[in-house]
């Protein structure tokens, strides 16, 4: 039988008492809210915290709301928004079809109906969907602390395998996801069985211009080992080209050619630069059909 180790609990009443509760534990304490991933690791005392701070009454970081205008708001999504909400969030879906991409497949009901945004990410687990997909909106995350709130760039959050920007005293409170007009974007995945982390996977948002022309894009990509999750090199080809097929596969073949994936389980580093490359393609395809669907109902 699997038993964690003694661990005191506490449940949070305000976010600034989270942030006093983990300024006088350090490092030794975590946040719990879906515990999937924090959970396992504990019984496995993979993970041996000596405090556990309970945020799930912390109804003021949860929730999808749009602030301001296209081009100049931001659609934010609370750290303790659950993924069956965000699946559900008809204005999510309208505004980024990639966050409903990613959210049909991640885990399993359960999982979804219990599991945060904010706990997904914060693992920071190479093989993590939304990871990539929150690189490639260019996305940027609220972090509070004693001294109050901070943002920083999801391309800049993530600092390798399962750490993060998010320093011992802090808790991220919310996502914004700058809102564009013209704006597409799909994420595709390759798995072993529905559920499961990826095999490889690729998300993008492409804005375009007069002609067809990639005005912005952003390429993330899950599970091939980018710590960064964004295929940078292949954003630069594509931008101010038209977007066409040709363009698709040059992108496709740079992103395979820059990423940096190691053999598991789940697949060699062939098979998987394969993947990466393939799946940039297609999930470029998607997105420009959709913003290109897009500018026609406009």
């Amino acid at each position: 039988m699997q038993v964690p180790a003694f661990f005191e609990y506490q449940r949070a009443t305000s976010v600034e008492h989270v942030v006093t509760l983990l300024e006088r534990f350090g490092p030794e304490a975590r946040i719990v809210a879906g515990g999937h991933s924090l959970i396992p690791m504990m019984k496995l005392r993979l993970a041996q915290p000596e405090l556990l701070v309970d945020v799930n009454d912390l109804h003021e970081l949860a929730g999808i709301t749009v602030d301001g205008s296209v081009d100049a708001g931001h659609l934010r999504i609370g750290a303790l928004t659950r993924h069956a909400e965000l699946l559900a969030s008809s204005v999510a879906g309208e505004h980024f079809p990639i966050l409903h991409d990613a959210e049909r497949v991640i885990a399993d009901p359960v999982v979804r109906n219990r599991g945060t945004i904010g706990g997904s990410v914060c693992q920071a687990d190479p093989s993590e969907d939304l990871s990539g997909v929150f690189t490639a909106l260019r996305a940027v995350a609220v972090i509070r602390g004693a001294d109050g709130d901070r943002t920083v760039p999801m391309r800049e959050f993530f600092h390798g395998p399962y750490e993060t920007a998010v320093r011992p005293a802090e808790i991220l409170v919310e996502l914004r996801v700058p809102l564009r007009t013209g704006a597409g974007s799909a994420y595709v995945k390759v798995d072993r069985r529905a559920g499961d982390w990826a095999v490889a996977a690729a998300g993008a948002v492409v804005s375009l211009g007069p002609g067809g022309v990639v005005d912005e894009v952003g390429i993330g990509l899950t599970a091939v080992g980018d710590a960064d999750f964004t295929a940078v090199e292949a954003e630069d080809l594509l931008r101010g080209r038209v977007a066409d097929e040709d363009a698709f596969a040059a992108a496709g073949a740079v992103a395979a050619e820059h990423c940096r994936p190691t053999a598991d389980q789940r697949g060699p580093v062939d098979y998987k630069r394969h993947l990466a490359g393939e799946l940039t393609v297609r999930a470029l395809r998607d997105a420009v059909a959709r913003a290109r669907r897009g500018r026609s109902a406009g």
